[in-house]
């Protein structure tokens, strides 16, 4: 696939990559920089290496990579994968670590709900945990609902089994030399504070942006400070890229 160019003529493009039973509406009210080409990732493969694998061959070159959740997964591996071609991360509402047994158990629960023609059932189980609070209000309810649907049961079964193949992505993230920003919700029941800050400890070159009160879906609930740190993201990995590389040191006689 020939994507959009990250050549050094060009400003950056961004890969932008939403959360499980998310599309790209997740980001309509997100101001991403102007000038930059953007390109939105479909969550439809069945194993996060196939997704990272299909991220990178959106675009040609460098690029900065925006994720929620399972997007910013997805974004762990393509570090993994191809760290030269990761220019910026801004991850979001997410967790690093391997998988833990009780969400095996979880996405096998929902796995075996879907195959039973039960889909609108997962959506519910999975509703409360996406905002600030276990019962979010009725609007905010619906536009969720009606991004889930537009997903639909083979794609969310597809995200389910890739959720399986995670594994524990800090040692990969060690290895990250681009600009990166750790953002997270303090209410956030499914991403808890703490692991954001392993992540951004891992990242040797991050910032960490706390939001008090906000739960998983920060676009949603807080466009204007993920506009924000997305765009200076993207600033910082265009100051890296324009910077004079240190000279290599000449070799002895």
């Amino acid at each position: 696939m020939t994507g959009a160019s990250g050549g050094t003529g060009g400003p950056l493009p961004l890969v932008v990559v939403p959360g499980m039973l998310c599309d790209e509406s997740l980001w309509s009210e997100v101001a991403l920089p102007a000038g930059h080409e953007v390109r939105h990732l479909t969550l439809d493969r069945p194993e996060i290496g196939a997704l990272a694998e299909k991220a990178l061959a959106l675009v040609d070159g460098p690029f900065v990579l925006v994720g929620l959740s399972l997007g910013a997964i997805v974004g762990f591996e393509a570090v993994r994968r191809a760290p030269e071609r990761v220019a910026g991360l801004c991850l979001m509402a997410t967790n690093a670590g391997a998988p833990r047994s009780e969400q095996y158990a979880a996405w096998r629960a929902m796995d075996a709900l879907i195959d039973d023609g039960r889909f609108a059932e997962v959506v519910e189980q999975t509703l409360p945990g996406m905002f600030d609070r276990p019962a979010p209000p009725a609007a905010q309810a619906q536009r969720y609902r009606r991004m889930a649907r537009a997903v639909g049961p083979e794609a969310a079964r597809a995200q389910l089994a890739a959720q399986a193949t995670r594994t524990d992505a800090l040692d990969a993230l060690r290895l990250a030399r681009c600009p990166a920003a750790v953002l997270h919700g303090t209410r956030d029941a499914l991403c808890p504070p703490e692991f954001h800050a392993a992540l951004a400890d891992a990242l040797p070159d991050a910032r960490l942006h706390t939001l008090p009160g906000a739960g998983h879906l920060l676009p949603w609930e807080r466009p204007e400070a993920v506009s924000a740190v997305v765009r200076g993201v993207v600033a910082a990995a265009e100051s890296a890229r324009s910077a004079p590389r240190a000279p290599v040191p000449a070799s002895s006689p």
